[in-house]
């Protein structure tokens, strides 16, 4: 009879050791893993949330917009910019104030420090003055905006970078959020319309 019959050689022991500890790493390994997969995918859901919570302010913002007019050397004209990278209007929707008033607010897309896009809001109360500003999209390859033009003698309207009529407000808007080969498009329709020509139905705003 064997002086090892019944209990582990030491070359058994050793093994056993190697598996226990190749178990733990292993097992350890695999937690961190899950570990991080569960952090990326709660920080997947906040952007999600974060992104979707920002479009909702934008249409909220757009479907409040009122067309206020402002006299600039004897003309009058709308608080109403449109550029591919920069849009600004009049409306009574606040981001910090709900319905509270008008605001102009300004959407800009500039660059952060990793080349990505950001789209920022900010906000100014007429006849206060002041301005708060935040970031509600960001890390996009681009963002920009577009404009349905359809000129007085035009049978269709067709979508521009630029708005170019100083007298008339756009029927919608296109919003475009790209990231890498995926291009979200969004339209807003503006609810409320005017127009400064002579002879036009007259906005309902304070002139």
């Amino acid at each position: 009879m064997g002086i090892y019959e019944g209990g582990f050689t030491l070359l058994e022991l050793i093994i056993s050791i190697a598996l226990i500890a190749l178990i733990t790493i292993l097992t350890a390994s695999a937690m961190r893993l899950g570990i991080r997969s569960v952090d990326r995918g709660e920080k997947r859901i906040e952007s999600l949330e974060r992104v979707r919570t920002s479009l909702n302010i934008i249409d909220s913002q757009i479907q409040s917009e009122i067309p206020i007019s402002y006299t600039d050397d004897t003309t009058k004209k709308f608080y109403f910019t449109g550029e591919r990278d920069s849009l600004q209007f009049s409306t009574n929707y606040s981001i910090w104030g709900g319905q509270k008033g008008y605001v102009i607010v300004t959407y800009r897309v500039i660059s952060n420090t990793h080349g990505k896009q950001v789209l920022t809001s900010s906000e100014d109360v007429i006849g206060v003055g002041g301005n708060r500003e935040t970031v509600l999209l960001d890390s996009f390859d681009q963002i920009f905006f577009e404009y349905f033009y359809k000129g007085p003698t035009d049978e269709k309207g067709d979508w521009v970078d630029t708005w170019p009529d100083e007298t008339n407000i756009p029927e919608k808007i296109r919003l475009h959020l790209i990231k890498g080969r995926g291009d979200v498009t969004l339209i807003f329709p503006m609810r409320s319309r005017g127009s400064l020509v002579p002879g036009a139905p007259s906005p309902d705003q304070p002139g």
